[in-house]
């Protein structure tokens, strides 16, 4: 009853496809591998096992596990850059995925107040978890956040390092809290923007 919609979005697809390795060359077509894998992690495990009625945070936390190093390390090559990026991935994953449970426990948040969670109850599986989906969703459009901010930051120490090898470590740090500082600021304002 809606339009078909596959002829403008597959145009769309591709020039982001092509426009991706043109500019990102290999690094480009890496990520979009990793973009395929994140996906397919999504869709093939991440819904099935929420449907299925398993915990969702355990599920997304799980599959992050597996997900963070392989797209990360596809992305951005296996450096030292990319290994801390992983690491406060990682820890900032397992700190927010257990603050998001919190909130919505605290907030007596349902999931169900949107037409798609009916929809979802109505012709979907009627005993979906929406609470358990709404966390999910949380906790991945935070992965997607984190992704962009760790490696930013991280990327940022490793030029500071490499533009002064010379410099204190106490100074590098400062500089590179000084760059995070404004990675937060604009991440307050780009998360309330996304959701």
């Amino acid at each position: 009853t809606d339009r078909v919609r596959r002829g403008p979005l597959g145009m769309l697809f591709v020039a982001f496809v092509v426009l991706t390795v043109l500019v990102g060359r290999s690094r480009g077509a890496l990520s979009l591998v990793a973009m395929s894998i994140t996906l397919l992690a999504v869709f093939g495990f991440i819904l099935p096992q929420i449907v299925a009625g398993r915990d969702p945070i355990l599920i997304v936390v799980g599959a992050s596990l597996v997900i963070i190093p392989v797209t990360y390390y596809l992305s951005h090559g296996l450096n030292q850059k990319t290994n801390a990026a992983i690491v406060g991935t990682l820890i900032a994953l397992v700190v927010s995925g257990l603050l998001a449970r919190y909130a919505v426990d605290a907030a007596h948040l349902t999931g169900a107040a949107s037409e798609d969670a009916v929809f979802l109850q109505t012709f979907g599986v009627p005993t979906l978890n929406l609470r358990g989906l709404l966390l999910a969703s949380v906790v991945v459009g935070l992965l997607g956040v984190l992704d962009d901010i760790t490696i930013s930051q991280a990327a940022v120490v490793s030029q500071l390092r490499a533009a002064s090898p010379g410099a204190p470590r106490r100074e590098v740090f400062t500089r590179a809290m000084d760059v995070g500082m404004d990675h937060i600021a604009s991440i307050v304002n780009t998360l309330v923007l996304v959701y």
